[in-house]
C-alpha cells in the first residue's frame, strides 16, 4: 500500500548513494525530507515512548537484512527492535516500527538501496503466509475406507445417521462413523476411529432462548448482547454523593500548565502532555514541594471525606428491623432518667414509713 499521495507517481533520482546516507546521518534526513517533498507525501517524526524515533538507525538495521520485505518474510523484526533499546512500557514495537517502515522509509528504500527507478511499487508484505496443504497417497486413502471404521462396541449407539465430514488438505471430504460415550446439557463426548488412531473428542451445540425470550427481544427491537450491555450500564451508575477521588501532585502541576499551553498554544493541543511530562522532569526538588502539598492535603481531604460517606452508607444501607432496634433502644435511653426518678421517690417514702 503506497503512501497518501504517492498513488500515479514516478521515484526521483537519488541526491546520494546508499553508502552516503548511511554513514551521514545528517545527509539521510535532508535527504529523506526532500525526498518526500518531491513525491508529496506527508513527512513526520514519530514518537515512541515520549522519545522522537530514530529514522536513521530504523533505516540502516532493515537495509543492513536486506530490506523490509525480506525482514518481514524472514521474521527479523525482533533483531531490529533490539537496536533501539525501548523501554519495558513500550508494547506492540513490531508493529508500529513496520507501520512507520512502510509510510516513511520503504519508498525511500526502493530508490537508495535497490536503485529502482519509474513508477512508484508498493509493499509486498501483506499478502497471506502459504498455508501448506496435505497429498494423500493411495496408502493413506485406504485407511479411511468405511470398511476400515469400527464402533468401540456393541453396548454403545452408532450413529450412521449423524455422519461427520472430514477435511483434509481442504481437497477431500470422506465420511467418519463415530459413537457416543456421554451426553451433557449442551453436547456430547464422543468416540471416533479413523484406521489405527481414536480420537475422542467433545461436540458443543449452543442453547437458543426460549420462546418467551425472542419475543420479548422482538418486541424490544434489541438484540441479547445489546440487553446484556444495558444491564450492565446500570449497574455501573456512579453515585453523585461519593466524594472526589484525590490528585497527586503531578495532577495539579498538569493542570495549572494545561491551562496556560491552552491559551499559548491553542493548536498544538496533541503536545500538551509531552511538554508538560518535560516541564514537570525539569523542576527542582524545591519546586516541587509545593505541588506534593497540594496533593497531601487533597489525600487527607478524600480520606475524611470517605469515612464521613461510609458513615451515611451504614445509616441508610441498614435493614429495616435495625432501624427500629436502634428507635426502641433511643427510646429507652430517653425513658431511663425518668424511671429512675420515680424509683428514687418510693425509696424515700418507704423510708419515712
Amino acid at each position: 500500500m503506497a503512501p497518501e499521495g504517492a498513488q500515479g507517481r514516478e521515484y526521483p533520482a537519488p541526491v546520494a548513494t546508499h553508502e552516503e546516507v548511511v554513514r551521514n546521518k545528517g545527509l539521510f534526513m535532508d535527504s529523506l525530507r526532500r525526498f518526500h517533498s518531491v513525491m508529496g507525501t506527508r513527512f513526520m517524526m514519530p514518537v515512541i515512548g515520549g522519545k522522537e524515533l530514530d529514522l536513521h538507525l530504523l533505516y540502516l538495521e532493515v537495509t543492513k537484512r536486506g530490506g523490509l520485505e525480506k525482514v518481514v518474510g524472514e521474521r527479523k523484526w525482533k533483531e531490529v527492535i533490539a537496536a533501539f533499546n525501548f523501554p519495558p512500557t513500550t508494547t506492540s514495537a513490531s508493529f508500529v516500527l513496520r507501520k512507520y517502515y512502510i509510510s516513511l522509509l520503504h519508498h525511500f528504500e526502493n530508490v537508495y538501496y535497490f536503485g529502482l527507478r519509474g513508477p512508484v511499487v508498493p509493499p509486498d508484505v501483506t499478502a497471506p503466509a502459504k498455508i501448506p496443504t496435505f497429498k494423500p497417497s493411495s496408502a493413506d486413502l485406504s485407511m479411511f475406507a468405511p470398511d476400515a471404521l469400527q464402533t468401540r462396541g456393541e453396548e454403545k449407539t452408532q450413529l450412521p445417521k449423524r455422519r461427520k465430514r472430514l477435511q483434509i488438505g481442504g481437497q477431500l471430504n470422506l465420511p467418519v462413523v463415530g459413537t457416543i460415550d456421554a451426553k451433557f446439557d449442551h453436547g456430547y463426548l464422543v468416540t471416533v476411529k479413523m484406521g489405527a488412531e481414536v480420537l475422542r473428542s467433545v461436540l458443543f451445540h449452543p442453547s437458543t432462548p426460549s420462546s418467551s425470550e425472542n419475543a420479548q427481544l422482538q418486541g424490544s427491537g434489541a438484540s441479547p448482547t445489546r440487553l446484556h450491555r444495558r444491564r450492565k450500564r446500570g449497574r455501573r451508575r456512579w453515585d453523585p454523593s461519593h466524594p472526589k477521588p484525590n490528585r497527586s501532585a503531578y495532577n495539579f502541576f498538569f493542570a495549572e500548565k494545561h491551562s496556560m499551553l491552552k491559551v499559548l498554544y491553542p493548536q498544538r493541543e496533541r503536545e500538551f502532555s509531552k511538554m508538560i511530562g518535560e516541564s514537570w522532569n525539569k523542576l527542582t526538588e524545591e519546586e516541587r514541594l509545593t505541588y506534593q502539598d497540594c496533593g497531601v492535603k487533597d489525600k487527607e481531604r478524600y480520606k475524611r471525606e470517605m469515612e464521613e460517606y461510609r458513615e451515611r452508607l451504614k445509616l441508610v444501607q441498614a435493614p429495616a428491623h435495625v432501624q427500629e432496634y436502634r428507635e426502641v433502644v433511643e427510646q429507652l435511653q430517653a425513658a431511663a432518667p425518668v424511671e429512675e426518678t420515680g424509683r428514687a421517690a418510693s425509696s424515700s417514702t418507704t423510708s419515712d414509713i
